[in-house]
């Protein structure tokens, strides 16, 4: 049941400790209720967002729809991919029905208007990764993931429109097993103390 094991959920340093992404492919149900993901998504909300312009959207897809998903991606790319395969038909199928839940997050700049459309992909960006935090909280696991999808117009237009980008496909679900900790960098390699003399590095 959700609420569960694979997360320490003691503290809020210890949940943000604790946060890993799992592979869409390994993500089992239970799944989170729609009541859930819209709680998720009002917690992705809060991300920064200069000029208050909300400058993303979120798309759930919901279950009876994934295989429709998954068709009209395989036709995409058959149109567009010249050395198209049944397997990579498949694949992208696969790609749309794999763990329980599935929200399609846009960037969606506001444009032309003062601020940066930079910044307005920064939040998007940020809306995803909040997103994540939500559903671990949650008990949940979650995948954000790209790939050729997410840099197809085509693909854009089954969930926005033009001028909007694809940020991520966001797969939530259980881990079918305890989800391992991937290599992280050490903080001296990562981060600096500025001074005059500060320059690139590497």
């Amino acid at each position: 049941m959700p609420g569960m094991i694979f997360n320490d959920t003691s503290s809020p340093l210890s949940l943000l400790r604790t946060r890993r992404s799992g592979k869409p492919r390994d993500l089992v149900a239970p799944g989170p209720s729609p009541e859930q993901i819209d709680a998720m998504i009002a917690i992705a909300a809060r991300t920064p967002d200069h000029g208050k312009l909300f400058p993303w959207r979120f798309v759930t897809v919901p279950d009876e729809a994934r295989q429709a998903l998954g068709e009209k991606l395989a036709a995409i790319l058959r149109s567009e991919k010249a050395d198209c395969t049944a397997r990579d038909e498949e694949a992208a199928i696969q790609f749309a029905t794999q763990a329980p839940a599935l929200v399609v997050v846009l960037s969606a700049p506001v444009v032309p208007h003062k601020i940066p459309v930079w910044e307005q992909e920064l939040s998007a960006g940020a809306v995803c990764m909040n997103l994540l935090h939500a559903a671990h909280a949650m008990g949940f696991a979650g995948g954000w993931l790209t790939g050729w999808a997410a840099y197809s117009d085509a693909v854009r237009d089954l969930f926005g429109t033009e001028g909007q980008k694809i940020a991520g496909f966001v797969f939530i679900g259980t881990p079918a097993h305890p989800l391992e900790e991937r290599p992280r960098p050490d903080v001296s390699e990562i981060a600096h103390t500025w001074n005059p003399g500060y320059g690139p590095q590497g």
